[in-house]
């Protein structure tokens, strides 16, 4: 396993432990209060533990090395792990609207007490750290499974927003049915958290293009040996890009001189897009047809 892999394991357990923290403290406490928002919130963070748990399983697959029936690697694990975490959100957020529509048709009063205050402001200051640092550190080891993470933790800053808000509003004299409409709300972030992860990973699983094909375009034909060029393609992710095209120059250029001149490409798109990109250039006789 590679250090970047394990540092992104360490911070997945790390996270695990916090989530789970967070979640018994809502739950305990949402169920004290007979809250179904704050409960709800309670089991969207477990989730988060759940997805962090899922996490490990992809980065223990993800990190395996290049082997002759995968010459890629298998990166991708980490992908589809993003997407296994999209998928149990949805299914998390349709419970809560079930839990919700049962709550409007069979209300309960809630037991609004200063440690429930206290709990959520807590657990709110808790998500906040955690959503910003996993996010950092999912940029900067350029780590898809870290960042959908931080995408679904930050679900949770908004959503324990949201139970606070309905707490307030029932110490306040309003209806307890706002209990039963807010936890709508928190099921409209989870669904929304889980179509941002989806998009998110499923674009990078069927190779959606990654990188600006004009740009590219312009780097290749700031050298005066390339005449034209086309058939531009780009896949990948952030530490792991790849990039082919037909690049078309002078028929009597040497073989060595055309080698020299696609490393010398390679290596200005690498200076001014990314340093992980890895370039398959198909070389063409330029035809001049005026």
């Amino acid at each position: 396993m590679s250090s970047d892999f394990k540092k992104v394991k360490q911070i997945l357990l790390i996270i695990l432990f916090t989530n789970l923290l967070v979640a018994v403290l809502k739950i305990i406490m949402g169920n004290i209060i007979n809250s179904t928002s704050m409960t709800a919130d309670g089991f969207h963070s477990l989730t988060d533990g759940s997805s962090n748990i899922i996490g490990l399983i992809g980065i223990h697959f993800a990190s395996k090395p290049v082997d002759e029936e995968h010459p890629y690697g298998h990166k991708k694990f980490e992908i589809l792990a993003g997407l296994f975490i999209s998928v149990m959100l949805f299914l998390i957020g349709a419970k809560v609207v079930l839990e919700a529509i049962n709550r409007l048709f069979n209300p309960v009063m809630l037991k609004i007490t200063l440690e429930s205050l206290l709990v959520i402001l807590l657990t709110l200051f808790i998500n906040v750290i955690v959503c910003f640092f996993e996010y950092r550190r999912g940029k900067k080891l350029n780590s898809q499974i870290l960042i959908s993470d931080s995408m679904h933790t930050r679900s949770d800053v908004y959503i324990s927003l949201g139970v606070l808000i309905s707490i307030i509003c029932i110490k306040l004299g309003l209806p307890s049915v706002i209990d039963p409409i807010v936890s709508f709300v928190v099921a409209g972030f989870i669904f929304h958290t889980a179509y941002e992860i989806f998009i998110y990973n499923s674009g990078i699983l069927v190779d959606k293009a990654v990188v600006d094909t004009e740009t590219i375009r312009n780097i290749v034909l700031s050298f005066e040996e390339v005449k034209d060029i086309h058939k531009i393609r780009s896949r990948g992710i952030e530490n792991d890009l790849h990039i082919d095209m037909h690049i078309m120059i002078e028929p009597n250029i040497s073989v060595e001189a055309s080698h020299q001149l696609i490393h010398s490409i390679e290596e200005k798109i690498r200076q001014d897009i990314n340093s992980n990109i890895q370039l398959i250039a198909h070389l063409e006789p330029y035809k001049n047809n005026h």
